[in-house]
């Protein structure tokens, strides 16, 4: 019958072959299942609770942690601690009918009489010898593990506390301790100095908008908001803010506004060609491209490997670069394109994709190039390169996100990805993005201004690498030392793990990246990295500085004096420790 209430039914539960509406079973050793046991062990053992200055057990290596917890705690209420004469602070066994360990007690009236509550965490190759010897996993049953969550049981087992003698305890150093509940909460906070303004050295992630960007935006997100497929007014305004965008965008690539394709992104963009090309040309099911690519490009064609294309992946040098030569031999009668990325997110390596894509020309095969992260730092002549389709993104270049482009050569025809109505000559259906798309044209046109002051970027990324070097000599570039954007530095900082590296400037003010920020969610090293030939080691310790036109050199020096502090110390950056 109904009872009444709100209950929540779990297919999970129900996989695993429980009544999908949690009921409540007594645990398999407690003191009403395990009685006898509760004469020699009368208290409940729970763990698995952590402390906000304990995250892992890799942590108890940073001083700036462990300080605050140096010995693992157990917490135990006020009226059981009475019982066995022990003290807050005192040193405790804890003892099961698998195993004992040693802990400082936590006296306290926050937890239920009868019960105790260890840290975990301890029994790791890192941190104090107090942690290091204390592995709670001693105390349970490693083989009765929880079919749902697979891990051990933690909870609800029996055990006993005692006080350990002072004359057991010789060996410790900590007798005097200061034992609290290891929180937060009513701590006085001390007044600090604000930091400096914040330096952001990720412009290869993204990048501010540009205040002219944004004030020729606004009129769109207000008044302006006709649907430029409509033919009043309103609707013609759109569609010449459109177009003008759409010129801006020819301009900046020496082509004309009717080659240009408005997308929701560039990962948009490259798909559509991609897979476009690819379903058109259902004959010649061969393509082409490099084992550093972005992942719109590499995982599309791995995609389409399933669909039964057939892919090759070229390899790059030591620097990144694909030797035209690798191109030349994978061209077969079957191919049907090649798509090769301008210059690199990661490294800012430029491929010489004039000459890879006459090789392609001279064989019959359509050329694409992933220019997202280069345009608006090199200049990009489509003619010049003679190329098919080019891929480019607004947000990379001070303008809005969630607008793209494809460049497409005149009289090439492939399938779209988005069917319905007939924007942008079929190839995209769906009302245009108009705000972003003005955004979009307005940051090409500056862009197009501002490639004179690349070389000043690449003074202050000189700079920045050299300062480096000098701070630890064995740092190593990664990326072509000359054929490189002028904005981009990645380098291998040996023993220091890079996401390390990221958060603890991070704290200090400094914006960078331990990759690609399309990939740093991923516990995998940097696929690009690894092409190049570096060890996974390697990939882990890299870190990536892109700098944009609004760095100055007193951010530079800034950011270099923070990375010697960070470097001088290095121990209390999580660093590569085997996991238990």
């Amino acid at each position: 019958p109904p009872s009444g209430k709100f209950e929540i039914a779990s297919t999970i539960l129900e996989e695993h072959g429980y009544d999908p509406l949690p009921v409540y079973k007594e645990p398999q050793e407690g003191p009403l299942t395990k009685t006898q046991r509760t004469q020699e062990y009368p208290l409940v053992f729970n763990s698995g609770s952590r402390v906000t200055t304990d995250f892992r057990s890799q942590h108890h290596g940073i001083p700036g942690l462990y300080k605050e917890r140096p010995e693992p705690v157990v917490t135990i209420n006020r009226v059981d601690a009475e019982i066995r004469d022990i003290k807050n602070g005192d040193l405790v066994r804890i003892d099961t009918v698998r195993g004992t360990v040693t802990m400082r007690a936590f006296v306290s009236d926050d937890i239920i009489k009868g019960s105790i509550d260890a840290n975990m965490g301890g029994g790791g190759p890192v941190g104090p010898k107090a942690w290091q010897e204390c592995n709670i996993n001693e105390l349970t049953n490693l083989q009765h593990y929880d079919p749902i969550s697979g891990f051990p049981v933690y909870k609800a087992l029996l055990c006993e506390v005692a006080k350990v003698e002072r004359n057991d305890e010789t060996a410790l150093k900590n007798k005097d301790i200061n034992i609290d509940s290891g929180e937060y909460n009513n701590v006085e906070v001390q007044q600090v100095d604000p930091l400096p303004d914040r330096i952001y050295l990720d412009h290869n992630a993204t990048t501010p908008i540009d205040p002219e960007v944004r004030e020729a935006m606004i009129p769109y997100m207000e008044g302006d908001y006709g649907n430029p497929s409509s033919i009043y007014s309103e609707g013609k305004k759109a569609r010449m803010a459109v177009e003008n965008a759409r010129r801006s965008l020819g301009q900046l690539l020496n082509c004309t506004s009717r080659r240009i394709v408005f997308t929701g992104c560039g990962s948009e963009a490259n798909n559509l060609v991609l897979k476009g090309v690819a379903f058109a040309n259902r004959h010649k099911n061969h393509i082409i491209t490099t084992s550093i690519e972005h992942p719109s490009v590499f995982n599309t064609c791995k995609w389409l490997e399933k669909q039964g294309v057939r892919v090759t992946y070229l390899e790059v040098d030591e620097t990144g670069r694909v030797h035209p030569e690798s191109l030349l031999s994978a061209i077969t009668e079957n191919t049907c394109l090649v798509s090769i990325m301008t210059a690199n997110n990661e490294t800012g390596s430029i491929q010489p994709i004039a000459e890879l894509a006459n090789i392609a020309r001279e064989h019959a095969v359509l050329f694409h190039t992933d220019s997202v992260q280069a345009i608006g730092k090199i200049p990009v002549n489509v003619s010049e390169l003679g190329i098919d389709f080019l891929t480019l993104s607004g947000h990379k270049l001070h303008g809005p996100k969630g607008v793209g482009a494809l460049y497409i050569r005149k009289d090439l025809h492939f399938e779209p990805l988005i069917h319905g109505g007939e924007q942008e000559v079929g190839l995209r259906a769906g009302t245009e993005n108009v705000t972003g798309i003005v955004g979009f044209g307005k940051a090409c046109e500056l862009a197009l201004q501002r490639l004179s002051q690349m070389d000043e970027l690449r003074v202050l990324r000189v700079s920045l690498e050299q300062g480096i070097k000098e701070l630890l000599p064995s740092a190593k570039l990664n990326g072509h030392p000359e054929e490189r954007l002028s904005n981009t530095l990645n380098m291998t900082l040996p023993g220091i793990r890079g996401e390390s590296m990221v958060l603890t400037l991070d704290q200090k003010g400094v914006s960078l990246s331990s990759g690609s920020a399309c990939t740093s969610g991923s516990p995998k090293p940097s696929r690009a990295l690894l092409a190049m030939g570096l060890s996974e080691e390697e990939a882990h310790c890299a870190v990536r500085f892109s700098l944009g036109f609004a760095n100055t050199k007193e951010d530079i020096d800034r950011s270099i004096s923070l990375i010697g502090a960070v470097i001088r110390e290095s121990k209390s950056i999580v660093r590569f420790v085997p996991c238990r």
